[in-house]
């Protein structure tokens, strides 16, 4: 399974004890830690006939505090591991025992990586698949059975040899981002519901960094979002995989990292789906496509407000995958350019004022400012314009002209079109004043200097939006929807005219005879 060289050199100099570390105050963790404190009463399974004496044999000798013991029963009977938990996972139904066998199963290969291998091997001998039985548990009630079931499976799927086969794959990374976009919007409609959102505080309440638990709320109505972390760190480890990236795009995972980014999560949060978009970076392919899903505009904003040095770390991170990473030059100019117009340069301006502990911070910042100053001074009007068209953040920069609408308005029937129809989608989706006031007046304007533009704005369905908009609640979209109707309109007009003045002609007498004459 194929890694950057440079992810993986990152990546293995990090100790993934010390990664988990860092997660022991997570909901996950703390629960793990109860549980482990727990006692099953395997004889009692033994005797309902739900286990056989020969899983039973095992699990009891396994289920011990003496790590050399479960180290020699490991290696004697290693198949038998992977049987007796399978079956396990497979039969046993109450929620208790389920989650105490994960934590088992957890720790077993946290221990040694190389255990995964177990599982592998053992499907391969029986033809069974070694997803099955944990997929299955995906679909479980319970949050910490699904999550930890989650974080073993990004695990076998990231530390074996063997790849996870293309359907159990899409169904777990969907499941993943299923559980991502819930989650995110639960925590909403909770912050919405005290009205706390819509201040633009973050999205704390009930992830795993805080613990300011409302004691009103039960545990049931929490269970479905508390694990958001985990769920972006089995992402983290999952999207390291090349293998695994294009397959996260395919099921739409990088639209779903940004609506979440677009808003207001905890630091945490955001630090963990930004390493997701940045390890995604590192594909050629992806880097050149990454901003068709506004990326930038969007990382620029986090940017701008982030007080954390590691959200900063990462973010410039991104923005210099997306310059170095595209084998197309012009991808890379690009990008430049909407890092421009998203306001990155000035920044970097304030970034370049800090003292920052990590050198690489330091080093980006400085890379990305040549960059960038290098774009702006070969900048044409034209790739300013499609570069904030592309954004979709309209603003009435100097390029809302009448001198650049005269020499560029031909140039918006370029690649069938797509500057038009990025600024009727505009019309149609935006609900932002400013973009829809600034989207109509270049509609009028690009009618005014191309006169076939009308009919292609018809045939896009241009027209009956502005009108639309003349209904607008705000003034000035009124107002400048106003203006582009009879831009619009006034090729009709004049056509009108002309034939009114050329019928009125053809009806007198005197022209009538001459036409007979001829």
């Amino acid at each position: 399974m194929a890694q950057d060289p440079k992810l993986k050199e990152i990546m293995t100099s990090l100790d993934d004890d010390k990664i988990d570390m860092l997660a022991a105050t997570s909901v996950l963790q703390q629960r793990a830690t109860d549980i482990r404190s727990q006692h099953v009463n395997w004889q009692s399974y033994l005797q309902s006939q739900m286990i056989s004496q020969e899983d039973y044999k095992f699990i009891v000798a396994f289920d011990t505090t003496d790590n050399s013991q479960r180290e020699h029963l490991l290696k004697s009977d290693k198949l038998q591991c992977a049987k007796t938990f399978l079956n396990l996972l497979g039969h046993v139904s109450k929620d208790q025992t389920l989650q105490y066998i994960l934590v088992l199963v957890d720790d077993m290969i946290q221990e040694d990586r190389t255990r995964v291998e177990l599982f592998h091997e053992y499907a391969t001998k029986n033809k069974e698949s070694v997803w099955g039985p944990f997929l299955n548990l995906l679909n479980r009630q319970d949050g910490f059975i699904t999550n930890m079931t989650s974080r073993i499976i990004a695990k076998i799927a990231c530390w074996a040899q063997t790849p996870m086969e293309r359907s159990d794959l899409h169904f777990y990374l969907t499941w993943l981002k299923d559980q991502l976009k819930m989650q995110y919007d639960e925590l909403k409609a909770i912050y919405d519901i005290r009205g706390d959102f819509s201040k633009g505080e973050p999205l704390e309440l009930y992830t795993e960094v805080s613990f300011s638990i409302d004691d009103q709320r039960g545990e049931t109505e929490l269970s479905n979002n508390e694990y958001i972390q985990s769920v972006a760190r089995c992402l983290q480890m999952m999207l390291r995989i090349d293998d695994y990236r294009f397959a996260f795009v395919s099921v739409d995972g990088i639209s779903t990292l940004l609506s979440v980014l677009s808003g207001r999560v905890n630091f945490q949060v955001q630090y963990q789906l930004i390493f997701c978009l940045w390890v995604l970076t590192f594909n050629p392919l992806l880097a050149e496509k990454m901003n068709k899903f506004n990326v930038i505009p969007i990382l620029a904003d986090i940017l701008s407000d982030s007080v954390k040095e590691k959200v900063t770390r990462i973010i410039l991170a991104v923005f210099r995958n997306l310059i170095e990473k595209p084998e197309d030059g012009q991808v890379s100019k690009e990008h430049c350019i909407a890092m421009v117009q998203c306001k990155v340069l000035k920044q970097l301006a304030i970034l370049e004022q800090r003292k920052f502990d990590d050198e690489d911070v330091s080093a980006d910042v400085l890379f990305l400012t040549e960059k960038l100053q290098s774009s702006v001074q070969d900048l044409s009007s034209f790739d300013e314009y499609a570069t904030e068209v592309k954004s979709g953040r309209l603003e009435w920069s100097p390029v809302h002209k009448s001198k650049f609408w005269r020499e560029n308005a031909q140039r918006l029937n370029e690649k069938n079109f797509e500057l038009l129809r990025i600024l009727i989608h505009l019309l149609e989706t935006s609900k932002d004043p400013l973009v829809l006031s600034v989207a109509s007046f270049d509609i009028g304007e690009y009618v005014r200097h191309y006169p076939r533009g009308k009919h292609v704005i018809e045939q896009l369905g241009g027209k009956q939006l502005v009108m639309q908009l003349l209904a607008h609640e705000d003034p000035n979209v009124r107002y400048e929807a106003l203006l582009a109707v009879q831009k619009l309109m006034v090729h009709n007009w004049e056509y009108l005219g002309r034939q009114l003045e050329k019928d009125h002609s053809d009806a007198k007498p005197g022209n009538m005879s001459i036409s007979g004459k001829a």
